[in-house]
């Protein structure tokens, strides 16, 4: 391990490594004598279709085969036994367990989904919190078992919708949501206690769980019985996804207050969805997806542990999100070898000794950068794909991508078709009636392994680099990406992989009519706040906003018998939101301790 930074305890040692290179292939005597009687002579009457110089996600060119999966991996036109290890068969324990056994490669609960189908979310938020609202009432009578909250540009910044920021912003891709009045309308009419709630928030996380909490408590919801997920991940926005605010060590540190105070008070939210799928939106190849996020996690955990919380106290609450894209296979073994190795880590590099403690537990979206806004529809077949790759991998919840988002956000009309998706693939497809059925798959299981072994590869770099923090700060994970996001666009310019409707297959159609957000949004809101400010204490506002910059100015100390930080800001926060402290009064408060964060160009 490298030294750690000079402000960071060493961390626990790394766990050895389960992906070995793989051994020389060694075909059977079967499989040679196939080569030369049926292979040879199909090839000579048909040659394989020619798909032009295939590369990997560096840009290289693939030795040996044209043929490569969507991340640029060389994908061969025939798998067998020999390309396993030697002790696949004999060390099952090892490479698959069985399902609801560890290493987890088989799914996390042994009768898969017989007994209880994935959530099914819908990612939802646009203009105002009334008209969102009736927009998850509608999801929720149509069979959806979850919500998932997109927030718009400016609450995504930390900013009100009447700052001149905001200006063109508010309510265009997501809902506006400035206060906790705004929270409370959103939900109005819908039992918190009951349902299942994730929050799509980054850098103003705990401000807007903050709110959601007080909705919750002008509801008269028991905390502890709320349950969902906040996203919450810092790092992938400094990876991928450029929403930030502040530098990254105290925003790590508020994520870590978030998960002090969810072991402590809030005992069924999970407080951070590590999210892959911002990365993988941003070019990453699926490898690349897979070891940023588990490495994320890693972070995470490094920081919870020198707060002093023990790790079973909150690492069963930490959940992953991930990308589902079009490679039907290579998503497959993503999701298994990311059970695999998260089981790994935590039990081997971290010693945690609840088994919830190394369960991956993930929710995944169909992948938003692959929809076209060229003939639109194709966007449904894409959709059905990558949604049954997510279930085929074990996903726990799931959000389907409406046809027409690459136009705008999406119609009624596209996202129930995005949910009955869903539904025909849990009711008509029998693909929900057995665990893992491509257990065993010589295919999927050399992908599985393949990626594992290159993960564990990629965290040895990140250990030399002192953790993901310093990666970032050197720009490393930034860099990689961007390589692989030009490499796979180079192939699509040069016809190497095929688009449907944008480089082959073309033609010309009207587009499909779209959801319009206008103006009048930011007028509401902005009108609101004024209403809002004149009918508050404003002293009470500026007496919490200073408590809340005294505690953040502080160094949390680890905390004895399960009593919060002293120095949390998660109490504070709250005291603001109750106030009705607004959400940009709230974020420029923090900026004033933790000024604001300029990235650093990479070369």
């Amino acid at each position: 391990m490298p030294q750690p930074h000079p402000s960071e305890p060493a961390s626990a040692s790394p766990a050895p490594h389960s992906g070995e290179q793989a051994a020389d292939r060694h075909p059977s005597a079967e499989e040679l004598r196939w080569q030369t009687s049926t292979l040879a002579p199909a090839l000579a009457k048909s040659p394989e279709r020619p798909i032009g110089s295939a590369q990997n996600a560096a840009g290289r060119i693939a030795a040996g085969t044209a043929f490569t999966t969507i991340s640029g991996t060389p994908v061969e036109r025939l798998y067998t036994q020999a390309d396993l290890p030697e002790d696949w068969r004999a060390r099952q324990d090892k490479y698959l367990g069985l399902p609801g056994q560890p290493p987890y490669t088989r799914g996390l609960y042994p009768e898969g989904y017989r007994g209880r189908l994935w959530t099914m979310r819908q990612f939802s938020g646009f203009a105002s919190p009334e008209e969102t609202n009736r927009r998850y009432k509608s999801l929720l009578a149509g069979g959806a078992g979850g919500l998932s909250v997109a927030f718009d540009l400016p609450t995504l910044m930390g900013r009100d919708s009447d700052d001149p920021l905001s200006e063109g912003e508010v309510g265009k891709c997501g809902v506006a949501i400035d206060s906790v009045d705004d929270m409370e309308t959103l939900f109005s009419g819908i039992d918190l206690a009951s349902t299942t709630v994730s929050m799509t928030i980054n850098s103003p996380a705990g401000v807007l769980w903050a709110m959601y909490l007080v909705a919750a408590e002008r509801q008269g919801a028991d905390w502890t019985a709320l349950s969902g997920t906040l996203q919450n991940d810092i790092l992938k926005e400094y990876i991928a996804q450029k929403e930030y605010l502040y530098p990254p060590e105290p925003s790590m540190r508020l994520v870590v207050d978030t998960f002090e105070f969810a072991a402590r008070r809030v005992p069924r939210f999970n407080p951070v969805s590590i999210s892959g799928y911002h990365i993988r939106e941003a070019g990453s190849t699926a490898l690349q997806e897979l070891a940023f996020t588990l490495y994320d996690g890693v972070e995470y955990v490094e920081w919870a542990l020198r707060r002093g919380l023990s790790i079973d106290d909150f690492a069963p609450r930490l959940s992953f999100f991930f990308n589902a894209h079009n490679d039907f296979f290579e998503e497959i073994a993503k999701y298994r070898a990311a059970r695999r190795l998260w089981y790994r880590l935590m039990t081997e590099r971290f010693g945690a000794s609840n088994p919830r403690s190394a369960w991956m537990r993930f929710h995944t979206q169909t992948a938003g950068v692959s929809l076209t806004a060229q003939q639109p529809k194709n966007n449904i077949a894409r959709v059905a794909l990558q949604a049954l790759a997510a279930v085929l991998g074990g996903t726990q919840s799931l959000h389907t991508d409406a046809f027409d988002e690459a136009l705008a956000l999406p119609t009624e009309d596209a996202a129930r078709i995005a949910l009955r998706t869903q539904q025909i693939l849990a009711h008509e497809s029998g693909v929900a009636d057995v665990a893992d059925p491509f257990a065993g798959s010589y295919f999927v299981e050399k992908l599985t392994l393949d990626m594992e072994r290159d993960a564990w590869n990629c965290f040895d770099k990140l250990d030399a680099m002192g953790g993901m923090v310093r990666a970032i700060e050197k720009g490393w994970p930034q860099k990689e990406i961007a390589e692989a996001s030009y490499a796979y666009q180079r192939a699509v310019e040069t016809r190497e992989k095929i688009i449907v409707g944008i480089n082959d297959y073309v033609i010309d159609e009207p587009p499909p009519q779209t959801l319009y957000i206008g103006e009048s949004v930011r007028e509401a809101q902005t009108l609101r706040l004024k209403a809002l400010r004149a009918g508050r204490s404003n002293e009470a506002v500026e007496r919490t906003l200073s408590a809340l910059c005294r505690a953040a100015e502080q160094q949390p100390e680890p905390a004895q018998n399960g009593a919060l930080s002293a120095a949390n800001t998660m109490p504070f926060l709250l005291d603001c939101v109750r106030a009705r402290a607004t959400v940009g009064e709230i974020c420029a408060a923090l900026t004033t301790v933790f000024g604001a964060y300029q990235e650093p160009g990479i070369s």
